[in-house]
């Protein structure tokens, strides 16, 4: 595997690695799971709560690679692009710029 030079250059990459919809749904549900739980932890002044928040947003997404996709995630070998990645993919989704 190539290193990227940019962000720019790993995206089309991370896209390409989400072509079925069932794994893009499921990287949309972890994230927005993500999402509630920080609130939560922040409203209910508990934080023990973001100890889900990467158990939730990366099981949803790896189970995603597994089960439809048959391939591993790129946050082994690409981890901060990754991350990158599934929120610039949540926010295209939102936008109607991904479709899930």
């Amino acid at each position: 595997m190539s290193a990227f030079a940019s962000f720019r250059d790993f995206y089309p990459y991370y896209l390409n690695e989400h072509r079925d919809r069932r794994c893009r749904r499921l990287h949309f549900i972890g994230s927005s799971l993500v999402l509630l739980i920080v609130l939560l932890a922040l409203f209910s002044g508990r934080p023990v709560w973001l100890w889900l928040a990467p158990v939730v947003g990366y099981g949803f997404a790896w189970m995603g690679h597994y089960v439809f996709e048959k391939n591993r995630p790129a946050t082994f070998r690409h981890p901060l692009y990754s991350l990158m990645g599934d929120w610039v993919m949540y926010w295209q989704v939102l936008r109607g710029q991904v479709k899930i």
